[in-house]
């Protein structure tokens, strides 16, 4: 039945918090036909930021860029334009908050302007003068005036004023694989398929098989094809799309001049399927810390760029438990960024050092040739380094792959403009990125590229994220079923038994 033009709701006012443009600098275009206000208050914080060479620097000029291509004279900054979607969009300056000599001052007495100051008198601050005008719009309008923001305390601080307030939802994710894989425990949740013992057979000898009812599986899903008599005996499988299932084909790395690995458990088979497949080129996965995430990422990686699939590997984490931009860390970007990628060179130490044997003779001369190397400091070589250095100094194990341009370490806040051919690139701790971070990333990748999104949901520090609208989880969810991509879920620990058990219990 057609809608008629008086039962349409009437428009609604939003006013739009920092954190939500800094979240997703299209937000203000994306509230259909409603009012959005942007305080003159998130201009200036906006500013703070607009120097930065972080991601949080380069949407804050984007926003500025945005508002600047919309409010082109005094009058539209005081009148407000229309936007494409039917809504509009206005610079808000709140009419009764004005400073002089002393202070701040709130010009009305209506009944909601002197809670806000019983409550939040300080109005030097940002956010209390963003609440302000909030509570102006909503004292002045008949419609429904909403504050959108990702600061749970601004929100709290909202209701308590009788403000409606919410998170910015457009981009949130609903993902059932989001509580699975947070979920304490070792039991691993993966789909099964029951088929019977002969047709299972079948595909263990022949490597792939059809089963029509299940064709609308999504690509590149991982099951496990088990025998409907014999629950025990069961055979990992890739769907490759109309009900087709294939076997695995990777299920070790071998480093040349290191060690071997094989996978662990269930889900480490099918993240290597992915890792060493070369028709899938995005691969995101959700897993716990020990689940081996890092690792086999970087040893797949690294072995395919020995064997000569890739011409590099590139490594990059979020700088995000400080928020400092890493030009506060001295030295080059690769020095700069060692302390947050620590963990995949780790991964590379433990891949490039072959495992020691017991020394069976302990009187055993040495040549000069083996005899310990000393250091210029006179201190024995460090475990997992190699002499032969400039200066006497160590190398560690992963600096000749640095030097011969082979491996690369990389900011995120310089990744803007790059195009990357036949390269993998590893971004670790995937689950701090904004969309619009996972979106920059995406689109860096030239072809024959591979981009692997590695994070744990239960770890997410950035103020502007939360497990349903990361970068991580919003790549998973807009891309799924693509022929390029595929998702792992990783759910057993396999770093030790220590920590396993303290993962689950502390």
């Amino acid at each position: 039945m057609a809608v008629k033009k008086n039962e349409v709701s009437p428009p609604k006012h939003y006013v739009i918090d920092t954190n939500v443009l800094i979240h997703d600098p299209q937000s203000m275009f994306q509230f259909e036909n409603n009012i959005v206000h942007i305080p003159v208050e998130v201009l200036e914080e906006l500013d703070r930021f607009k120097s930065e060479s972080t991601t949080r620097g380069a949407n804050a000029r984007e926003v500025h860029r945005r508002l600047s291509e919309r409010f082109r004279t005094t009058e539209q900054m005081k009148t407000g334009v229309r936007m494409e979607s039917g809504g509009e969009l206005h610079i808000r300056v709140n009419p009764k908050v004005v400073f002089d000599d002393h202070g701040w001052h709130l010009l009305s007495e209506a009944p909601k302007f002197k809670e806000l100051k019983a409550l939040f008198p300080d109005l030097s601050l940002n956010d209390n003068r963003i609440l302000a005008s909030a509570v102006y719009l909503a004292d002045t309008s008949k419609q429904r005036t909403i504050l959108v923001t990702k600061d749970i305390n601004m929100q709290l601080k909202a209701r308590v004023l009788g403000l409606e307030a919410q998170d910015y939802r457009t981009d949130r994710v609903e993902d059932g694989d989001i509580r699975r894989t947070q979920r304490r425990g070792t039991q691993e949740e993966y789909e099964i398929v029951d088929i019977d013992g002969y047709t299972l057979q079948a595909f263990a000898s022949q490597d792939h098989i059809v089963l029509p009812q299940n064709e609308q599986m999504p690509i590149n899903h991982y099951v496990l094809l088990r025998n409907e008599e014999e629950p025990s005996h069961g055979v990992p499988a890739r769907h490759m799309g109309r009900g087709e299932f294939r076997k695995l084909r990777h299920e070790h790395i071998n480093i040349r001049g290191g060690r071997a690995l094989s996978a662990a458990n269930l889900g480490q088979r099918f993240l290597l399927d992915a890792l060493y497949d070369p028709s899938i080129s995005l691969v995101t996965v959700y897993g716990k810390a020990g689940t081996g995430k890092t690792l086999l990422s970087v040893g797949a990686a690294l072995e395919q760029v020995q064997g000569g699939e890739y011409e590099k590997m590139l490594i990059t984490r979020v700088i995000m438990p400080t928020g400092r931009d890493i030009g506060f860390l001295p030295g080059r970007m690769e020095e700069k960024m060692q302390p947050w990628v620590q963990p995949a060179y780790d991964a590379l130490e433990l891949l490039l050092s072959r495992p020691r044997k017991p020394e069976k003779f302990e009187q055993k001369k040495q040549s000069k040739r083996k005899s310990p190397v000393f250091l210029a400091a006179g201190a024995p070589t460090p475990p997992g380094t190699t002499p032969g250095g400039p200066n006497g100094k160590a190398v560690r194990p992963w600096e000749p792959l640095m030097q011969a341009g082979t491996l690369e370490i990389e900011a995120i806040a310089h990744i803007r403009g790059r195009s990357i051919p036949r390269a993998v690139f590893i971004v670790d701790e995937a689950q701090q990125l904004t969309p619009h971070e996972a979106k920059t990333l995406v689109t860096r990748m030239g072809k024959g590229s591979k981009i692997i999104l590695i994070g744990d949901l239960a770890q997410i520090d950035n103020p502007y994220v939360d497990a349903h609208t990361n970068g991580l989880v919003y790549t998973r969810s807009r891309l799924q079923g693509q022929s390029f991509m595929a998702h792992v879920n990783l759910f057993k620990g396999e770093r030790s038994e220590m920590a396993e058990v303290a993962a689950n219990l502390m």
